[in-house]
């Protein structure tokens, strides 16, 4: 059965940037899956003030607004749809208004129903962070993160951010499709960034995808004092990487005030698309 990849296109207040097409046509490709663009619309409350309304004419700037979200929703789907004809890449498209607030729940909720979620980002929008929260943590689904101001990657060299923790496993596990496609898989092994819970963690990964047929070598990094997100990231872009495969740290109620560095350090700013699982 074809993987199924979930894409939300933002269409408020700012919305997604057409590169994300060429993100979702070129992942779609290459894992040989199918695209469901979700095309999120803005609804708001309605304004019962009379007085409010003789000030401002909310009615007919929430219908222009709401139209402007349309327009921008249908080029970005028709960006999206003509870029995976062109990989060969089956698309569908599915419309629907929600209050803004509620996006990102609405995101994961149908995430729950794909396999995989490739999420747009930009440093300068938070509406896309949130959103991409809310789906690593609510959806159950390994998300996609890809940075939408930088053209595709090649996806053939994977590096694993490795610690032998749970999420960094289920990671693992949630990457194995884009691991079996690699040419080439490197584990990575940040050393004085905190404990780890033995000295030889990435050895023991190693010989676990070894069994499955992926060959894979070991990198030991020191952080030198930097962020571990951008240290990560520098290293996987040295090794000409094209993912990044990692766990995401953080509490699903409480993500704005326990998310790990890392994790928080990738939703800011992406420089290579990142698989992040919890």
């Amino acid at each position: 059965m074809p993987i199924q990849i979930l894409v939300p296109l933002h269409t408020y207040p700012d919305g997604n940037a057409e590169g994300i097409a060429l993100h979702a046509a070129a992942v779609a490709q290459h894992l040989r899956g199918q695209v469901h663009a979700l095309i999120l619309g803005a609804e708001f409350p309605r304004v019962s003030s009379p007085f409010g309304n003789l000030v401002v004419d909310v009615p007919t700037m929430i219908s222009e607004t709401k139209a402007k979200c349309h327009a921008r929703g249908n080029a970005l789907a028709g960006a999206l749809k003509s870029t995976a004809a062109a990989a060969g890449v089956s698309f569908r498209a599915t419309e629907l208004s929600c209050y803004p607030y509620s996006v990102g729940d609405v995101v994961a909720d149908h995430g729950h129903y794909h396999d995989l979620i490739l999420a747009g980002l930009r440093p300068d929008d938070e509406t896309l962070r949130i959103t991409a929260e809310a789906a690593i943590f609510g959806s159950g689904r390994p998300v996609l993160l890809v940075p939408e101001s930088h053209p595709p990657h090649s996806l053939q060299q994977v590096t694993i951010a490795w610690d032998g923790s749970r999420v960094a496993a289920r990671a693992v596990a949630d990457a194995r499709e884009f691991l079996r496609r690699a040419s080439s898989v490197t584990v990575a092994t940040v050393v004085d960034e905190k404990r780890l819970p033995e000295s030889a963690v990435e050895e023991r990964l190693i010989a676990y995808l070894a069994s499955h047929g992926i060959q894979a070598e070991a990198a030991k990094l020191r952080s030198d004092g930097k962020a571990i997100a951008g240290r990560l990231q520098d290293f996987a872009r040295e090794r000409e990487a094209g993912l990044l495969v990692m766990g995401g740290f953080g509490h699903s109620r409480m993500r704005d005030f326990v998310l790990g560095g890392a994790t928080r350090g990738i939703l800011t700013d992406p420089k290579i698309p990142v698989l992040i699982s919890h």
